[in-house]
């Protein structure tokens, strides 16, 4: 099964009965609301730090009151920020935006570096061009997906980011290569649905999972992707990749367990490394199989990973693959070919 998109929902806080909350759970939305709260809003007593103000038809941000830790102002018609938003509440954790109509400029001062403590910040489907900033340190969780970005600003001094979601945006390759790079605790990347033609440069090495598909990627510098040393998750379907566009060991990567190469121009299958488990291929143009893709040599104690291994949609069947493919891809139990 594929990886998709990493949300964390859970807060756990620490406590005598070990209790763990989940703050977008219908459960804290019903029943009766703590006195502090704005009156508009909602904010269960079971668990009064946690403010929802979803689908109101808000075009501002509601009055927030001291000790809300986690607000939620999703599916509204907020258009602005006030500088003074959130001066109540310097110690906010969590700030959902999503499904708004926030713009740039309207976003005023240095609204989101004043809360020290925030960890997750979202602003997906609304109307952004840039990313937004300055950000605070604490950040672990930006979500800028489906807006209009085209040009990141500086995530320099962000020490503790680990989620970056850029999908569907307009994103070139230039515009990300030198926004990203100080990055250090980066993990997971989505650049998906946005416009690159080329890879871009200077990503952090610490990333786990790239999501680089839905783009217009032609081609893979030599040796690209040998600087992420502990990369295990990469997805390049969707783009126009061909044979000579892709470096003979571009994939020979060892921590590499997931890649997702579908729905691409390819006519042979790039070299993987045997520690791999699960190939996407489907939809390219694929005339044969070579094993040596898979297993450089055949042995008792030298074979392929490989469990999932897609081949449908290609000019591939059953009766063009070699005898000796089940002897490499002894562990596989799902090969899907035409």
């Amino acid at each position: 099964m594929k990886l998709g998109a990493f949300t964390l929902f859970l807060a756990f806080i620490s406590g005598a009965s070990g209790q763990y909350y989940d703050y977008d759970s219908p459960l804290f939305i019903y029943g009766q609301s703590s006195p502090n709260c704005a009156p508009e809003c909602n904010c269960p007593e079971s668990y009064p730090t946690a403010m929802y103000c979803d689908e109101l038809k808000l075009k501002s941000v509601p009055m927030v009151p001291p000790g809300i830790k986690y607000l939620y102002l999703r599916n509204n018609q907020i258009d602005h920020i006030d500088e003074k938003a959130f001066e109540n509440v310097t110690d906010l954790q969590w700030l959902i935006l999503d499904h708004n109509l926030l713009e740039n400029s309207k976003i005023k001062g240095k609204v989101f570096s004043k809360l020290k403590q925030l960890k997750k910040l979202h602003i997906n489907h609304n109307n952004l061009t840039e990313s937004v900033g300055p950000l605070p340190k604490s950040l672990e969780d930006l979500q800028l997906t489906h807006n209009k970005i085209t040009k990141l600003g500086s995530f320099e001094g962000l020490v503790n980011l680990t989620f970056v979601h850029l999908q569907h945006n307009q994103l070139k390759e230039d515009a990300i290569s030198a926004s990203l790079k100080g990055l250090k605790s980066l993990e997971y990347l989505d650049l998906s649905f946005n416009q690159m033609t080329k890879l871009p440069s200077g990503l952090p090495v610490s990333l786990l999972t790239l999501y680089l598909d839905n783009n217009k990627i032609n081609n893979i510098p030599d040796e690209y992707f040998k600087r992420f040393n502990g990369l295990q998750y990469l997805r390049l379907s969707h783009n126009e990749l061909a044979d000579g566009g892709i470096p003979g060991n571009s994939f020979n990567i060892s921590s590499l367990v997931e890649l997702d190469l579908s729905y691409n121009k390819l006519k042979s299958i790039p070299t993987v490394n045997e520690n791999l488990e699960n190939y996407y291929l489907e939809v390219n143009e694929l005339e044969k199989f070579d094993v040596k893709s898979f297993c450089k040599i055949l042995g008792p104690l030298s074979y392929s990973k490989i469990k999932h291994l897609r081949l449908d949609g290609n000019r591939l069947t059953h009766t063009n693959l070699p005898p000796d493919m089940y002897e490499c891809l002894r562990v596989a139990n799902e090969i899907t070919v035409n």
